[in-house]
């Protein structure tokens, strides 16, 4: 298969949480010859990251493969934000009716204005890191030397992360 192996995760903890995110992931892969899946995690609820006080989140992860460059794949995962109506947030890490982050762009490392890959928090975050092993747990972090799933068996909290029974 051509294109670099990709993973995107996707969260929303507004409005129709889970169809949002299915939607996001349909518009992924919408455009013939852009992105392909590959393969798709189960659904996560999951307690929200860095602020306090907002409703939980629906999460998964999906593995693409594609011939975008990082910077235009970022350019359109924005564009499938924006055209599902996410609005700017006033505050970081803050409610949001979906987001799209680029996890891994293959073993490679990206430091510009506006993106970094690996996802610098992925290693951090439970609600990323639990649906991500489920369909990649021998990936390695191509900066920590790590599988997934040692990263995962790391976390010191999974118990915020339950997957969502009958929905794939």
């Amino acid at each position: 298969m051509i294109g670099k192996r990709v993973f995107i995760a996707i969260g929303s903890n507004l409005g129709n949480r889970l169809e949002n995110c299915r939607r996001a992931a349909d518009l992924v892969t919408s455009e013939k010859g852009k992105v392909t899946l590959i393969r798709s995690s189960s659904f996560y609820e999951t307690e929200p990251w860095g602020v306090a006080g907002q409703g939980a989140f629906i999460n998964s992860v999906i593995e693409v493969r594609t011939g975008l460059p990082p910077g235009a794949l970022l350019g359109f995962l924005k564009s499938i934000e924006i055209e599902m109506g996410r609005k700017p947030q006033p505050v970081r890490w803050g409610p949001r009716l979906i987001d799209l982050d680029i996890i891994f762009y293959g073993d490679e490392v990206i430091e510009e204005e506006g993106l970094a890959i690996p996802h610098p928090y992925a290693h951090q975050r439970a609600f990323v890191l639990v649906p991500l092993a489920e369909i990649a747990p021998d990936f390695v972090h191509p900066l920590l030397g790590k599988r997934v799933s040692e990263l995962v068996e790391a976390l010191p909290d999974k118990k915020g992360v339950r997957r969502l029974k009958g929905h794939t």
